[in-house]
């Protein structure tokens, strides 16, 4: 979820949490807004999942402390073992996502002193409780997000950024500091990727003919993602070996950097392909990356078997050949799907992603 989304959703959540706290006539509001802030979810789904689990947790918080104040008092070591009760309860039953709920509640019922412990208490719990809905209402109505577009735009972005190196490198135009830096960075970006397809392959389609549309294009993204991991394990790859493509010979290198230009300029046009940008299947493109796949082995097989190869020096392009047979693959296996997509059920899938906002 981009950040500024992030913080309005959540700024609405908890607006919303006290003003039903405030209509109710509750006078200590802000544990209502702190709830709601503690329990907002990057998407629908999960909170859809969370949602009961939230109100267990809150339920056997406010049990145990109310035990705990009736039988110890309001102590702070007995608040102290409620809290490692907690916490512990929520782990042993691998329920950790919603520990600092069930914690506030626990401290939001034991933390003030009281005659009339049990009304205050309920009206602690319940005020929790508001804002564990209000949370659950804004994620649900108003700001339902849009993996698929922000997914989309990030593989397409990192990409870009994979495939410039590639090319730098082919020409050996780059810089290698440069690069070095933009590796770790690109290294970040595929984390946030995989935990933005995490979150889209969570969310559901509650009617059954859109949410097996959806898996479709979950199946899509995952390809893409594979696509995109083997693209930067080639630039790691190239850039590990560049002094050592330097030595081959001259044919190998041409073919090297030939097949590498297509490739990346494939793996361009699949992903404009999905946004409707370019045109089904371009058979002159397939061919040449077939080609040049079939002349690089071939090249490679009859340098490798040449008296006069080196063995051993030749034996670090094995890596880089191979990378490349593979991302050839990856990507005829990405163009196939997204062919695929849209030649059959075409009344049921539909693309949901926007320009990028400049």
């Amino acid at each position: 979820m981009r950040l500024g989304a992030r913080i309005f959703k959540t700024g609405l959540a908890v607006t919303l949490a006290l003003y039903v706290a405030m209509w109710i006539g509750y006078p200590s509001i802000a544990f209502a807004g702190l709830a709601a802030f503690l329990a907002v979810q990057p998407s629908i789904h999960k909170s859809f999942l969370l949602i009961w689990d939230q109100i267990q947790a809150n339920v056997v918080s406010a049990f145990l402390a109310i035990v705990f104040v009736l039988t110890f008092g309001h102590e702070p070591f007995v608040v102290g073992v409620v809290i490692m009760l907690v916490i512990a309860i929520h782990i042993r039953f691998n329920k950790e996502a919603i520990i600092p709920l069930a914690v506030v509640t626990a401290i939001a019922i034991m933390g003030t002193p009281t005659d009339d412990f049990i009304t205050f208490a309920t009206d602690r719990f319940l005020l929790i409780i508001i804002g564990v809905l209000s949370a659950f209402i804004v994620n649900l109505i108003f700001l339902p997000p849009k993996h698929e577009n922000l997914l989309y735009h990030k593989i397409v972005s990192t990409n870009e950024q994979i495939i410039q190196w590639i090319r730098l490198l082919a020409r050996h135009e780059a810089d290698h500091r440069t690069l070095k830096k933009d590796i770790g960075k690109l290294k970040e970006s595929l984390f946030k990727i995989e935990n933005t397809f995490q979150l889209y392959k969570e969310e559901r389609n509650y009617l059954r003919k859109n949410e097996y549309a959806r898996l479709r294009k979950v199946v899509l993204f995952r390809q893409m993602i594979a696509s995109t991991n083997k693209a930067i394990s080639i630039l790691k790859s190239i850039s590990k070996y560049e002094n050592t493509i330097h030595q081959f010979p001259d044919e190998m290198q041409d073919l090297i950097k030939e097949q590498l230009e297509y490739l990346t300029n494939y793996h361009e046009r699949i992903l404009l392909k999905y946004t409707g940008k370019v045109r089904a299947t371009n058979d002159e493109v397939n061919n040449e990356v077939s080609v040049g796949k079939q002349q690089l082995t071939d090249t490679f097989l009859i340098f490798y078997e040449d008296p006069e190869t080196n063995r051993a020096d030749w034996t670090n392009s094995i890596p880089i050949v191979a990378l490349i047979i593979e991302y050839s693959d990856e990507l005829a296996h990405l163009d196939q799907l997204v062919d695929g997509f849209f030649k059959y059920h075409r009344d049921k899938n539909a693309v949901n992603v926007s320009e990028k906002q400049l």
